[in-house]
């Protein structure tokens, strides 16, 4: 391990590039990241870097993102293939066909959707700033895209009505009320953080329901010394790396999202090495889908 983190270190200085990892991903990653972050965090940070090529440890879509902002600079994802169960729920084609039924329809689609699902939104919003984002429209028919649970949660937070359809993630969806309970019988000094991804019900038993980087930040200002995490299991590194005073629990141990988690450091290292599994966006994509990204930036979390 030591004798690939020191290639990709080498190797970085030599492609000027920067390696972007989210709060999902496997420690090791997590350590050899220049950045570490929630989908928010990653968006800004790739739009901002002055870097020619970007290394993006997450699923295709967030690298697609990326591609977005960065048309200019090489986007590269160690493994081609890590995808998004919840970005598969909906097609370009499913979202034009929901459109067409309503007049004037505003579409605000969460950053967990395809390029091309993006292109026939208003705007983006990612967990940290969906409330908001929400607040921010003004329009009378409002559909969300594609998490019912975040959208539910969005719904309810900024007291407007939506359309929303009916997506899910199966990492946060897979955790139920009696797993909240069951926790906090066995912790009961701790407070509960779950992401708004999870169900309603496990929402409305939490003490916050807040996005991962929110979660973080939350914890390192908190006076709490236990937390029950409820969202998937590889932000608990990030915590304890960060707060290695406090303790934290896992909400449901088999909360593990199987394609956050196909990134190694050997993939890493061949990516950057090779120029492999470069991420494309057609420029008729992009163009369509960078306005709803960039107003999504342009709202507080």
């Amino acid at each position: 391990m030591k004798e690939t983190t020191e290639k990709l270190n080498r190797l970085k200085k030599e492609k000027n590039a920067v390696i972007l990892a989210h709060i999902y991903q496997l420690p090791e990653i997590q350590d050899i990241a220049d950045f570490v972050g929630d989908s928010l965090d990653l968006s800004r940070k790739a739009a901002e870097t002055g870097a020619d090529t970007i290394v993006f440890c997450g699923v295709h879509f967030m690298a697609e993102t990326a591609a977005i902002l960065s048309p200019k600079k090489t986007v590269l994802i160690p493994y081609a293939n890590a995808g998004c169960p919840m970005a598969d729920m909906i097609t370009a084609a499913q979202l034009k066909a929901e459109k067409s039924k309503y007049r004037d329809p505003f579409v605000v689609a969460y950053v967990n959707t395809s390029a091309a699902v993006k292109a026939e939104s208003d705007i983006c919003c990612t967990s940290s700033n969906a409330v908001n984002v929400v607040k921010s429209v003004n329009a009378e028919t409002i559909i969300f895209v594609p998490d019912r649970n975040l959208g539910d949660f969005a719904q309810k937070q900024s007291g407007k009505k939506m359309i929303i359809w009916n997506g899910f993630c199966p990492t946060h969806n897979n955790m139920l009320p009696e797993h909240v309970l069951k926790a906090k019988e066995e912790h009961p000094s701790a407070e509960v953080l779950v992401h708004p991804e999870c169900r309603p019900e496990v929402a409305a038993l939490a003490d916050f329901a807040m996005s991962t980087g929110v979660m973080c930040r939350h914890v390192l200002q908190s006076p709490k010394k236990e937390f029950i995490i409820g969202t998937e299991t590889g932000i608990l590194y990030k915590l304890q790396k960060e707060s290695p005073d406090k303790k934290f629990y896992p909400l449901f141990e088999q909360a593990v999202c199987p394609n956050m988690k196909k990134i190694t450091l050997a993939k890493v290292l061949d990516t950057l090495e090779n120029n492999k599994n470069i991420v494309k966006v057609s420029e008729e994509i992009r163009e369509k889908a960078y306005l709803p990204i960039k107003k999504m930036l342009a709202v507080n979390a």
